[in-house]
């Protein structure tokens, strides 16, 4: 089990609590801002942004561990299945309670920011790495 938590569940704990937090307090501050003092959406929103996050670190592990030389390929390969989880959660949301008109573009946009923001660092770490 230490062997584990060493090479990659470290790693990814970390990774997700970064994340986790920096979207919250980004998005309680969005709240503040326009006036609202607490989330409309209360603690499901809570459970949802967690979930999605889990996604996100999830196509990170798969990101840096695919066994694809080409970073490009690599990113997409990496991309297409965990956007399609994503959209596949906003779905089965939708069972729990009306979506926004605009969940799947609102999910699409963050997600891919997320991913491409991530993905250049990934990029520019590697090319460091290598020199």
């Amino acid at each position: 089990m230490k062997k584990i938590w060493n090479e990659w569940l470290k790693d990814s704990v970390f990774i997700y609590c970064v994340i986790y937090t920096i979207t919250t307090l980004v998005n309680s501050i969005a709240y503040l801002v326009s006036g609202a003092y607490s989330d409309p959406n209360g603690n499901w929103h809570e459970i949802d942004r967690a979930l999605v996050v889990l996604i996100g670190v999830l196509a990170y592990k798969m990101a840096t561990k695919l066994p694809i030389k080409n970073t490009l390929v690599r990113m997409i390969v990496t991309y297409i299945p965990t956007m399609l989880l994503t959209f596949f959660y906003i779905w089965l949301t939708g069972f729990r309670e009306p979506l926004a008109s605009s969940a799947y573009q609102d999910i699409f946009i963050n997600y891919t920011g997320l991913f491409l923001i991530i993905s250049i660092m990934a990029i520019i770490l590697e090319k460091k790495n290598r020199k």
